[in-house]
């Protein structure tokens, strides 16, 4: 027990003593006090001055701790958010040293801890220790501005103890509430010096500019204020700022008339804009409130006959005239006015700002004297504007106005109709009565909102220059019954998704009681009534209710309307009934689609297949044809004809050998041809036969035979009206195919094929060879020749002007038809 008063007495001691020495050090540094708690010295704060003048490492304290008694220990400090070399401790003496002067404004405190450790082992004698350093604040700042306004304006007539526009604020960077952070901002010098100029604070930090007396915008335009912002510390330390203020001009001078008097004349009865200009003299700055001008009648203006307005560029007064008036005795006009600036006037008198309008100076003021010229009156109606009222429709003829007129200056007038813009009237030049020459119709566009239709009449004088005046003349239009109900609309979309019924509104071009509410019935339609209904029946709008589900499509529905005075007019309303999108719109119809199934589609590819085989045989076998055939050229037409199908092919054809006597075909011809020519040429299209070359066929047979044969042909020809076609004959050997076309275009060709084609094949059938055929050249392609030759009274003289491509058809058909122009003559 003994021995830890001891200790405790040892460490009292050597705090003392620290306290002493560091007192010799300017006092600067102390420890404030130590406690024991559980074996733990734990010191609380030692007070640290900044930026001290001492020799560096200066020592601040000295750490101890009873349990090292006896023992090789060390110590060790550790401080928390900063560097660790601005402090340290000696290992064995547990004095702690600051390496540098400390700055409060950058950090205020410092929490340091220190342990005690075997000097061996490294181990942890005791629990961690700890104390704070307070960094003592001085004065080493000086205020600063941190919003200030360099440059500011303030108006002459500003009153005294009023803010000037420029504001400032400052603060100290020392300590908070302290003398050395305590700012006081002041004037410190002002150029010029009147009037006085200080600085108030507002709130916190902000200070305004305030002044005592009165600006003078003609003696001084500037000034150049310096700003002082001071601490209380001690020493005190303070900055400056200068603040420049602008004194703008107001009004503290009267304007002045120019001119003492003026004289000016005018036209009685007209108006003019610019009678007199008056002009005026103002001190103040040009084009300020200060400086404009406003002028104002003192006196002469009584009837407002007269205005005066102010020239924005020249600053002048304008006197104008703005109502007409005879002066029948007066013929001089005197006038005064007066003149003003924008801006109310202050002065500045004896350092005080004067306002109140009795001690200013007093406004100027001028006299015009206006001399009025005598003119020629205009006539004058007894009213300018007059009602009538008349009813539409009324006969023609009828007087609706006899105006009034009389005139000072003459007893002569005439009148002229001015404004009838439906040409409904006349009026007498003479007397000025006013006529109906037309029907007035109440709902005609020429009538306004509230029925009135205008007139307007001139009465003219005989003066010199002739004097005009004019009268309106309202009339009000009486209704009468005149006009049927009508639809608002006619045509109605019904959608059938939404509503069962639609809206049907009527409309009336009369007023009431010839108008509405009407009543709506359907016409005398028997299918309409069975599909509609009209509920209710009464009332500008009523509805039409479908009585069954109608089918889409468009229904006329007739109707009746009637009005209030049972005046019937029949209307038709067309409703469309579909299916609606949004905004009642008519869906669009879908197409009509067909669903194939699997046997359908495969059916499908099934006859596409069976094509393609078809079309690669046939590709084949025409692959085989003989060299001879040659491409088709194609229709070419001479003559056009009023027929479809356009010109029929013409083609040479191929000579064929055929080893019989031509008396046999003769016979066959006259035979099978006079017995039943109908039949012989619908067999012919079922033979697949070749088609003897005709020019070889006539060429064997004698005059009879021919002659005959032609015979035939024309008898033939007069009882069918089949048009020429191509043929193709097949002749089935081996897998060699051939086509022959002829040249003739009608009966005769079918019939003279049929009985050749039967003759050939009885020939073919004794011989059983092969027919073999020659190369005619290029095939020609034409119109049918013969028609061409036959019963025409077309000119064909173009035939003997054509081109050598023409030879090739020309060769081919020669031949037949010289042997056809022969026949007929």
């Amino acid at each position: 027990m003994m021995r830890s008063l001891s200790l405790l007495l040892l460490v009292a001691l050597a705090a003392l003593g620290e306290s002493e020495e560091v007192g010799k050090h300017h006092s600067r540094a102390k420890r404030e006090f130590l406690s024991r708690s559980k074996r733990r010295w734990v010191l609380s704060t030692i007070e640290l001055e900044e930026e001290m003048k001492v020799d560096y490492p200066f020592k601040i304290s000295q750490m101890f701790n009873d349990k090292t008694q006896g023992k090789e220990y060390k110590f060790a400090i550790r401080v928390e958010g900063t560097d660790d070399k601005l402090f340290s401790i000696d290992e064995v003496t547990g004095k702690v040293f600051v390496h540098a002067p400390v700055d409060r404004e950058k950090k205020a405190s410092y929490h340091i801890t220190f342990d005690v450790f075997y000097k061996s082992t490294n181990e942890r004698i005791d629990r961690e220790l700890a104390f704070d350093v307070d960094i003592k604040d001085i004065n080493d700042n000086a205020p600063r501005f941190i919003a200030i306004t360099k440059e500011a304006d303030v108006k002459e007539n500003t009153p005294s103890g009023e803010y000037l526009a420029a504001s400032l604020e400052a603060v100290d960077d020392d300590q908070e509430g302290t003398v050395n952070s305590t700012v006081v901002i002041t004037v410190d010098k002002q150029i010029p010096s009147e009037p006085k100029i200080g600085i108030v604070n507002i709130s916190g930090r902000l200070h305004r500019l305030i002044f005592d007396g009165c600006f003078d915008y003609d003696k001084v335009k500037t000034y150049s204020i310096l700003i002082k912002a001071s601490d209380k510390g001690n020493p005190p330390l303070s900055s400056t700022a200068t603040i420049k203020l602008n004194v703008i001009d107001s009004n503290s001078h009267q304007p002045i008339f120019k001119q003492r008097q003026y004289k000016t004349e005018a036209v009685e009865m007209t108006i003019n804009e610019t009678i007199l200009r008056v002009a005026v003299e103002d001190k103040d700055t040009p084009n300020t409130d200060g400086w404009r001008a406003k002028y104002f009648f003192i006196s002469g203006n009584e009837d407002g006959l007269y205005k005066v307005t102010t020239d924005p560029k020249t600053n002048e007064g304008v006197i104008g005239i703005v109502k007409e008036k005879n002066f029948e005795i007066h013929t001089l006009v005197n006038l005064r006015i007066g003149v003003e600036n924008v801006e109310p006037i202050s002065v500045c008198k004896d350092g005080k700002l004067i306002t109140d309008s009795k001690k200013v100076p007093p406004q100027d003021s001028v006299n015009i004297t206006v001399k009025m010229i005598d003119t020629n009156d205009a006539p004058v109606f007894e009213k300018y504007t007059d009602d009538v009222y008349h009813t539409e429709e009324s006969e023609p003829g009828q007087v609706l106005y006899n105006p009034n007129v009389h005139d000072i200056d003459s007893s002569k007038f005439r009148f002229k109709l001015i404004e009838d813009p439906a040409n409904w009237v006349t009026v007498d030049e003479k007397t000025g009565k006013i006529t109906t020459i037309e029907k007035m119709d109440r709902e005609s566009p020429f009538v306004d909102e509230n029925n009135i239709y205008r007139i307007v009449i001139a009465a003219i004088d005989d003066g010199s220059p002739p004097a005009t005046s004019t009268c309106t003349i309202k009339v009000h239009l009486g209704d009468i019954n005149d006009n049927t109900p009508t639809l608002v609309n006619k045509t109605i979309i019904m959608c059938v998704n939404k509503v069962d019924k639609i809206l049907v509104r009527a409309q009336d071009a009369d007023a009431d009681p010839y108008s509405g509410p009407f009543i709506f019935f359907l016409g005398d339609d028997k299918t309409a009534s069975k599909l509609w209904k009209v509920d209710p029946a009464y009332g500008e709008e009523v509805a039409l209710v479908s009585l069954k589900t109608l089918p889409y499509g468009n229904y006329s529905v007739p109707l009746v309307i009637q009005d209030q005075q049972n005046e019937l007019a029949a209307e038709t309303v067309h409703v469309e009934v579909c299916e609606c999108n949004k905004g009642n719109v008519c869906r669009p119809r879908k197409p009509v689609s067909i669903g194939l199934g699997g046997a359908a589609i495969g059916l499908i590819f099934a006859g596409l297949l069976l094509f393609l085989i078809l079309l690669f045989h046939f590709t084949w076998e025409t692959v085989r044809i003989p060299n001879y055939m040659d491409n088709d050229e194609g229709h070419q037409t001479l003559v056009s004809y009023n027929q479809e199908g356009g010109g029929a092919e013409c083609k040479d054809m191929p000579n064929i050998y055929i080893p019989m006597s031509f008396k046999s075909v003769t016979d066959s011809l006259q035979q099978g041809n006079m017995q039943n020519s109908e039949t012989a040429s619908e067999s012919m299209y079922n033979m697949d036969m070749y088609s003897p070359r005709i020019s070889d066929i006539y060429s064997n047979l004698n005059t009879k035979e021919s002659q005959q044969l032609r015979s035939l042909s024309y008898n033939r020809r007069s009882t069918t009206s089949t048009i020429s076609t191509s043929r193709r004959s097949t002749f089935h050997n081996d897998s060699y195919r051939s086509h022959s076309m002829d040249c003739w275009s009608d009966a005769n060709v079918e019939y003279l094929d049929s009985r050749i084609t039967k003759f050939i094949e009885m020939e073919s059938e004794q011989d059983n060879r092969i027919v073999v055929y020659e190369d005619e050249g290029e095939i020609g392609s034409c119109q049918s020749l013969d028609d061409l030759s036959f019963d025409s009274d077309e000119d064909f003289s173009f035939l003997d002007y054509l081109k050598p491509q023409f030879n090739t058809l020309g060769k081919t058909c020669s031949t037949h038809l010289d042997q056809v122009k022969r026949s007929k003559l």
